[in-house]
């Protein structure tokens, strides 16, 4: 380059030059990426088409396999058709063959069947002239069994009239006894897949035989050691609440007619008194529900109160009245339920010679429902405690008395009226003071005695002064009673209080024996006042009262000796006499008798042992 020139304007042309160069480069480059990017994509795009296509020509191919094997099956089905098809055929023709020689063959054996109904006919007809002589005989018979039957009912409905003819004359006290099935708790230490059977402690050895007459296996040797007992009823162990109390309705008839009514339940502990008397002990109102809904498993007292107010409400309106008192003997105390204190209560001797607890709380009722609630609030304070024989063992007597007023005549002046005191129940029940007492404190809600606020509780008071009284009027008392069980102290296995109760229990039983058994014997002095129990129920077990006993047994070997105690007891209180049961008046003055004789035993039955047979 020649010297002197200006290497800046040359430098700079070129530079120029160089980025423009740069640039068209880099613009060719450019182009060329987006087009190497849509070759990419056109290639990706191609990729996929082939993917796709080649997805579709594998379903393609299965497709055609599927179809191919679909041929082949049905190519091998209709083979097998074809092969059957032809068996059917082969079939056909020899069916259509047999049904070608079938009419000859019918042909045969109909005529086969004639020959032999022909020769049946014939048979019958000879055979038919002895069978019209059975026939006329068999009628002969059966009018002769109906005949029988005929007479054997109405003697027997005589003999059950002049029987009771016979007691309504002596005064008898009227045993009956009730066998209850086996229970779970009878097997005692064996197991319970034993119950029943032989040779267990769970054998049953008592069996009824009718409904007359209950049988004691008391030995284990064939034939030997057994005893019959003979009542006026025997129960079955089947037999339901139903048919116990369809032997008790007839004295509630007698209740309204002026005499008094005791009904009493014995046996041991677990034996079933509290059921038959009661109703269900599981259950907390006892089986009972309400007034108008009827229950099978009801026991004695809700039925017999039940049948009384039925009985009163066909009376005319405002001639009766009815008072319920419920009391337990505890110890050999007698105990108010439905009073609210410990105060102690003593049996004392009316004006007219009968005996009355003249503190005791009387209420008036009107009806079942009223009734049953009195007696629920009572059984909740009953002494109650679990023993190993029975877990709900009732530690007292339980003495229900209705006392039933019927007015019919004009009202005479008498002596001033005695003040009646209306109180309700207490809002808490008596301290438990010994163990097997239990105490449950009333609601704070109103409870169901209160329904009925109007009626008049009161306490009687020994003062011979009474309200006017009606010339034709009779009084009345139905006594239930729910004695407590005889207790083998070594099978019950109580201790402590319990163990005092298990003593007064079985004294009191005992001097009830020791009653009966003077009573029997015709002895100058019967011993009433031995215990509480027998001085409360002297009117019923030696006095006016009709009294029935219900001997409840239970049927194991296990309580075999307290089984036999139970019916021994039945058998001496069947031979009890007493005289003609009196009906009496009130009137303005003393009570008014239509009983001509003592309520004394009249005389007394030769004291028969226990048959064996």
């Amino acid at each position: 380059m020649p010297l002197g020139v200006d290497k800046s304007d040359f430098l700079e042309e070129k530079v120029k030059r160089t980025e423009q160069t740069i640039r068209q480069r880099d613009e060719r480059i450019a182009a060329l990426e987006t087009e190497n990017a849509m070759l990419y994509l056109k290639l990706a795009q191609c990729q996929g088409s082939a993917h796709h296509e080649r997805q579709k020509s594998t379903r393609l191919l299965q497709m055609i396999k599927l179809d191919h094997d679909y041929k082949e099956r049905v190519s091998q089905e209709l083979m097998d058709l074809s092969k059957q098809v032809k068996v059917l055929k082969q079939d056909l023709s020899t069916m259509k063959a047999a049904v070608r020689q079938m009419p000859p063959e019918m042909a045969l054996m109909l005529e086969g069947f004639k020959r032999q109904t022909l020769k049946v006919q014939r048979m019958f007809l000879s055979e038919n002239r002895g069978l019209d002589g059975l026939q006329k005989r068999i009628q002969e018979l059966e009018v002769s069994l109906a005949t029988a039957n005929e007479r054997h009912a109405r003697e027997k409905k005589r003999r059950q009239m002049l029987h009771n003819t016979l007691v309504e004359l002596r005064g008898n006290i009227r045993v009956h006894c009730r066998v209850r099935p086996l229970m779970p708790f009878d097997t005692g230490s064996d197991e319970t897949n034993t119950l029943g059977r032989q040779g267990t402690l769970s054998e049953q050895v008592v069996h009824v035989v009718d409904d007359e007459t209950a049988v004691v296996k008391a030995s284990s040797r064939p034939g030997q050691g057994t005893k019959a007992f003979e009542y006026e009823r025997v129960y079955a162990p089947l037999e339901c609440q139903d048919a116990v109390f369809e032997e008790v309705q007839p004295l509630l008839t007698s209740l309204l007619d002026g005499y008094n009514v005791c009904i009493m339940a014995y046996g041991q502990t677990g034996s079933g008194k509290t059921h038959t008397m009661l109703g269900p002990p599981q259950s907390k109102d006892y089986g009972y529900h309400n007034e108008e809904q009827h229950n099978p498993q009801e026991g004695v007292i809700p039925k017999a109160t039940r049948e009384l107010f039925r009985l009163l409400a066909e009376k005319p309106p405002d001639t009766h009245t009815v008072e319920v008192s419920v009391v337990e003997i505890y110890n050999n105390d007698i105990r108010d339920l439905l009073g609210g204190d410990d105060r102690k209560h003593d049996v004392l001797t009316a004006g007219d010679g009968s005996l009355d607890v003249p503190s005791l709380t009387y209420r008036t009722v009107e009806g079942v429902q009223q009734v049953m609630e009195l007696v629920q609030y009572g059984m909740k304070h009953r002494a109650e405690d679990a023993t190993l024989i029975h877990s709900h063992s009732s530690r007292s007597h339980l003495i229900v008395t209705l006392t039933v007023t019927v007015n019919s005549g004009v009202v005479t002046p008498t002596s001033p009226i005695t003040d009646y005191n209306v109180f309700a129940v207490p809002q808490s029940a008596p301290p438990k003071s010994e163990r097997g007492r239990r105490t449950l404190p009333v609601p704070s809600s109103p409870s169901p005695i209160r329904h009925h606020m109007h009626s008049k509780t009161r306490s009687r008071s020994p003062s011979p002064a009474r309200p006017p009284t009606p010339i034709n009027c009779f009084k009345t008392k139905l006594q239930l009673v729910d004695l407590a069980g005889s207790e083998c102290v070594g099978m019950s296995g109580v201790t402590g209080a319990a163990l005092r109760e298990t003593s007064y229990i079985n004294k009191s039983l005992s001097a009830l024996a020791d009653v009966l058994g003077a009573l029997a014997e015709h002895r100058a002095h019967v011993p009433y006042r031995n215990a509480r129990l027998t001085h409360m129920l002297q009117d019923s077990i030696g006095g006016d009262a009709k009294l029935l006993v219900m001997c409840c047994v239970s049927p194991a070997q296990r309580y075999l000796s307290e089984s036999l105690q139970c019916l021994g007891f039945g058998q001496r209180a069947r031979q009890v006499q007493r005289g003609p049961i009196k009906r009496k008046f009130i009137a303005a003055g003393p009570a008014i008798d239509t009983g001509r004789s003592s309520p004394r035993p009249t005389s007394a039955l030769s004291r028969k042992g226990l048959q064996t047979i």
